[in-house]
């Protein structure tokens, strides 16, 4: 099935200068797409998958994939943070200022008066795990009660939603309902979080990103072409744990 997934990829005006290939993975029910750090592109497709709804799926997000592939390839990588005290962290697209506070019995990072609070790590990669983990805790909140909803206005049954690092990957949809986010998410407008969570809700009943699937995404979020521009626009900005 590779062998006629790349065919068909191989069809399409991908830029020249690009590195890409494809992988089966039989667990998989629909395309992923994960660009690495030095901007090659790994197609991720189910081992029944349809060379022709690969193609298309790939077509229509072709021009965010073009973005995310340049910049990479320019060196951009993706944000990073020096945690000291005025740096600044988004949560739920509101800018909070970082203070670092002394380590005390209790101490944990937490949003205090505006301003989100960490106690004083051994190392900045210790404190970027803590922020992680801080986002990921309030996320799995904040996910899980606004999963309800939407899952509802989709005609949907997730099994639950799952919030950690996905790496290049921003969301994903397993077979028996799991819904996995990135943390980093969090730090989005609850709209474009909307947006990515009825995107894998949609997944549980049209596996493949054709017409029948923007179709069902419509029904419960009308605006998804403005929501997927503003989505572009803010995912380069994502911080993901780099100091």
């Amino acid at each position: 099935m590779s062998v006629s997934v790349q065919s068909a990829l191989a069809a399409l005006p991908l830029p020249g200068e690009w590195t890409w290939q494809v992988v089966v993975r039989p667990r998989r029910r629909t395309l992923g797409i994960e660009i690495r750090e030095d901007g090659g592109v790994l197609f991720a497709v189910p081992s029944d998958a349809d060379p022709q709804a690969v193609v298309a799926a790939v077509w229509s997000r072709l021009p965010r994939i073009a973005h995310e592939v340049d910049r990479r390839m320019r060196g951009g990588g993706e944000p990073r943070k020096e945690l000291v005290s005025g740096a600044s962290f988004a949560y739920l697209g509101r800018r909070h200022r970082l203070r670092v506070v002394a380590v005390a019995p209790g101490a944990r990072v937490r949003l205090h008066q505006g301003w989100l609070e960490l106690p004083r790590p051994e190392s900045p990669q210790d404190g970027a795990r803590l922020i992680a983990d801080w986002y990921t805790a309030r996320g799995t909140e904040w996910m899980t009660a606004r999963l309800r909803p939407l899952a509802s206005r989709a005609g949907a049954t997730p099994r639950e939603v799952v919030v950690r690092d996905l790496g290049a990957r921003w969301g994903a949809c397993d077979p028996d309902g799991t819904i996995t986010v990135h943390w980093a998410l969090m730090q989005l407008p609850p709209a474009l979080l909307d947006l990515v969570l009825v995107h894998e809700l949609t997944h549980l009943s049209v596996p493949t990103h054709g017409p029948a699937f923007r179709r069902r995404m419509r029904l419960v979020i009308g605006n998804i072409d403005d929501l997927e521009h503003r989505f572009v626009l803010a995912e380069r900005e994502l911080w993901r744990g780099a100091v």
